[in-house]
């Protein structure tokens, strides 16, 4: 558990991003702005959870639990959609 705090106050270090005034006020910048930001704190948390299920797979390889393995893979499914989620998004609408 202190694992993951580290980890995510790691990353929301890593990625903070500074923001400046713009001095012609164009709002779109300000949208455009606030949308990498948002797209980068779920990214963090996309990789945060691949993380929690790469450890979990290999936690039910040594046990030889198949439900927890399920839910391992799963998690690492969510993972890896959560992560590249901006991805994703940009290839449906085009």
């Amino acid at each position: 558990m202190i694992l993951s705090v580290v980890i995510a106050v790691t990353l929301m270090c890593v990625m903070a991003l500074a923001v400046f005034a713009d001095g012609n006020g164009d709002p779109l910048a300000v949208v455009n702005n606030l949308s990498s930001f948002i797209f980068g704190l779920i990214r963090a948390i996309g990789l945060i959870l691949l993380g929690f299920g790469i450890v979990q797979v290999g936690l039910s390889l040594k046990s030889h639990d198949p439900s927890q393995r399920a839910n391992g893979f799963l998690t690492v499914a969510g993972g890896v959609i959560i992560t590249f989620a901006k991805e994703i998004l940009s290839l449906i609408t085009g």
